[in-house]
């Protein structure tokens, strides 16, 4: 079950990085960036959660 929910995380910090990239202030839009990423990372967790079957 935690890779599922690594991967729901990781969408959602992605998108709302993603709107926050389109934002006029440049502290937004790189707090967006570095959310992004972290949406990445926590996808990557999931599917590495998935293969190992949640024995992490």
């Amino acid at each position: 079950m935690g890779e599922l929910k690594d991967k729901a995380k990781g969408i959602a910090n992605e998108a709302i990085g993603n709107v926050k990239q389109q934002s006029g202030n440049p502290e937004t839009r790189a707090e967006g960036r570095a959310q992004e990423l972290k949406g990445e990372a926590q996808q990557v967790k999931g599917k590495v959660k998935g293969a190992l079957g949640d024995k992490i």
